[in-house]
């Protein structure tokens, strides 16, 4: 079925559909046409995840171990910054709780498909984007901010994507058709759909309504009542065209995506982080570099004002540089007593893991920072970081959404800015801080005063108990349940 003529009953015009037919074949021309080949798919576990969350990898080789049908979900993904992957956790995370082997099969990972080839020159662009939009102000004024608000909510912009998509099916031939499949990314939906699979569920991330996250024929899963809202009706996706909304029963608002863990951990580790400000101990902040390495500029200030506080004990700080070992040694030169301050965590795992258990109950002093070439440490070493984290130093990426109280640095995108804002109405985050003077202002107001840090801690408590936090388990039990509607 052609989905890119007609998206939920909205004609698309001739010279779009003409765009996007030639486009698929510009990318066919530059890597190759595999539609015929069949990929076997395996199992193997996956090192870093396995032991905490039973995530398998779907791989393109040949091992011992199948897809089981029986209580599986897959989860399909992109490694395209680290949000995306950190949603895959989430959902990975609840249905592992649930009982349900979590099977992960991330297109980009596939680098002998044609579809993987594709994914990983858009994924360079887009990196090399966010790179230039932190760089070049009159870039990302111009640009960048209105290519990721305006540019991708256009209906045109996902009729383009559904044309490309095709190119990614081949290696959903082997995949069991009618397996629970949650998309934490738009380009495995779409192509699950193309694909034949029968129980799609597309987890939109963020919280402004783009029709570049739409996959019609997919269960589509949004995380507040905004944003359902304009993806219900479509909204100004047309342009000045006011377009047919979604059927009913496509779309639910099921809240954050959010793993396991940390759920189930919220009243405990706020209780904590409470303790903390009560009795005047060390208070934590955990920084935390995006995927693609942006921001290490506003960090290296947020590190310098912390110096004196770290030195008195005050503060204790947390680094993760993620996968990226270039934006650590950037900052170590901007201050250069950093490498010598600093408890360092690079490619050791089991250190790191050791450390996040143990300071759950322990004090702490100085900084810590972390580092990981494997992609799923880089991710999840902020996940086991965060429960004991006091304060969260982030963009308004996903993790605007998660339960720890941020601090929300300067957007990148001006898609991200609608997390800030929900982040601050749900009052577990502050408002965006667009200056770096703006950002160490509300810095120091959650480490030197008790009111704010104190507010955003009982916010989470009270967002808890009405389900706000429960995204991830309705995305499994709508993915299970779908089949039976």
């Amino acid at each position: 079925m052609d989905r890119t003529a007609k998206i939920f009953d909205n004609v698309i015009s001739d010279d779009i559909v003409s765009k996007a037919n030639r486009t698929k074949q510009k990318y066919i021309k530059k890597f190759g046409d595999d539609s015929d080949v069949v990929y076997k798919l395996s199992v193997e576990d996956n090192q870093v995840l396995y032991p905490l969350l039973g995530v398998k990898n779907i791989v393109t080789s040949e091992t011992t171990e199948k897809i089981s049908k029986e209580k599986g979900i897959i989860i399909g993904n992109i490694r395209m910054g680290f949000g995306h992957y950190r949603i895959s956790m989430a959902i990975a995370s609840a249905a592992h709780s649930m009982g349900i082997t979590p099977y992960w099969f991330d297109l980009h990972a596939y680098s002998e498909t044609t579809g993987g080839k594709v994914i990983k020159h858009l994924n360079e662009l887009y990196s090399m984007g966010s790179r230039w939009s932190q760089k070049y102000p009159l870039f990302n004024k111009f640009y960048w901010e209105p290519l990721n608000s305006e540019g991708f909510k256009k209906i045109s912009y996902n009729a383009m994507d559904q044309k490309v998509s095709e190119l990614m099916t081949p290696v959903f031939k082997e995949l069991p058709k009618n397996m629970p499949f949650v998309a934490t990314h738009v380009w495995p939906a779409q192509a699950a759909v193309h694909a034949g699979v029968k129980r799609v569920v597309n987890v939109i991330p963020d919280n402004w309504p783009m029709a570049l996250h739409l996959a019609e024929g997919s269960i589509h899963t949004v995380q507040t009542p905004s944003s359902f809202i304009g993806y219900k009706t479509l909204r100004e996706m047309g342009g000045k065209v006011l377009l047919n909304p979604m059927p009913s029963d496509q779309l639910f608002d099921v809240g954050h995506y959010i793993d396991h863990e940390l759920v189930a951990n919220i009243d405990a580790d706020c209780a904590r982080r409470l303790n903390r400000i009560q009795n005047k101990k060390t208070k934590r902040v955990l920084l935390t570099v995006g995927g693609a390495g942006a921001q290490k500029e506003i960090f290296a200030e947020i590190i310098k004002s912390l110096l004196p506080k770290i030195a008195k004990h005050e503060v204790a700080l947390l680094i993760n540089v993620g996968d990226h070992m270039s934006v650590w040694e950037g900052l170590c030169q901007e201050i250069p007593e950093l490498k010598t301050l600093s408890e360092t965590y690079f490619d050791d795992w089991n250190k790191t893991l050791t450390f996040a258990e143990e300071l759950l109950d322990s004090d702490v002093k100085g900084i810590h920072s972390f580092y990981n070439k494997d992609i799923f440490a880089a991710v999840y070493s902020s996940n086991l970081l965060m429960r004991s984290a006091d304060v969260l130093v982030t963009k308004p990426s996903e993790l605007a959404f998660y339960p720890v109280p941020k601090l929300m640095i300067k957007r990148v995108g001006g898609h991200e800015a609608w997390g800030a804002i929900r982040a601050a109405e749900v009052g577990d985050g502050t408002i965006e801080c667009e200056t770096v003077k703006t950002t160490l202002q509300m810095l120091n107001l959650l480490l030197e005063e008790d009111e704010i840090l104190t507010g955003l801690c009982n916010n989470i408590v009270k967002a808890n108990k009405i389900g706000v936090y429960n995204g991830a388990y309705k995305v499994v039990e709508l993915a299970i349940n779908k089949g039976n509607k």
